[in-house]
């Protein structure tokens, strides 16, 4: 209960890049018309888009929407999903895809967003890492909001998983790091991608 009480007084609506509105259960009704809103339930998993990490994403997919290169029939890949976040703002625009995390008790938390967000159709989940997915699976948008030292070591079979000409945004990383793991995926060849900073967080994305 203390937990709880204390969320509560801290889980404000926040905005995030030029398109989401982040908000919890209890201030949906405050949010703004002219933004897409993601309502999420803070429990006991990662992802309320406080985070730089998160908040880092979200801009990178509200970017690739206001260019008109993300479109509603694209599917989207979310690793790490989290309490689904990602894969709900992707939702929220349009798309549809599938989210996996290597702990159930973030993936409960994830299926309970999606109900709140009324998007229970549009995503998938399930528990499992990248290595879950069949050979064959491709995604023309990957997110990975995890850690440098799992990402790195996924590099290449990560990038297996990215349709042609798609997207891939990876993020969970401090900025001292993303040399490092930029590395890793240009070593699977991949050019140069976009990093994003914020505070001591980067992301890194490849369109």
């Amino acid at each position: 209960e203390d937990w709880g009480a204390a969320w509560m007084a801290f889980f404000t609506p926040i905005e995030v890049g030029e398109t989401f509105e982040v908000l919890p259960p209890w201030l949906a009704h405050e949010g703004h018309a002219e933004r897409t809103p993601i309502v999420i339930e803070p429990k006991m998993a990662f992802g309320t888009g406080h985070h730089p990490t998160t908040a880092l994403c979200l801009e990178a997919f509200a970017e690739a929407q206001t260019s008109g290169w993300l479109q509603p029939s694209m599917r989207f890949l979310d690793l790490g999903t989290g309490s689904g976040i990602l894969g709900i703002g992707l939702c929220r625009l349009g798309l549809a895809g599938f989210g996996l995390d290597i702990d159930p008790q973030a993936v409960w938390c994830a299926a309970d967003n999606l109900r709140l967000n009324g998007v229970e159709g549009a995503m998938s989940l399930a528990v499992g890492g990248v290595g879950s997915l069949t050979p064959d699976s491709r995604f023309e948008v990957v997110a990975a909001n995890i850690l440098a030292a799992p990402l790195m070591a996924m590099a290449r079979l990560l990038v297996r998983h990215v349709a042609d000409g798609g997207m891939l945004v990876l993020s969970g990383i401090l900025e001292t790091q993303a040399d490092d793991v930029t590395a890793a995926y240009q070593a699977t060849g991949l050019g140069q991608p976009v990093r994003r900073v914020s505070g001591e967080w980067a992301s890194l994305t490849w369109q």
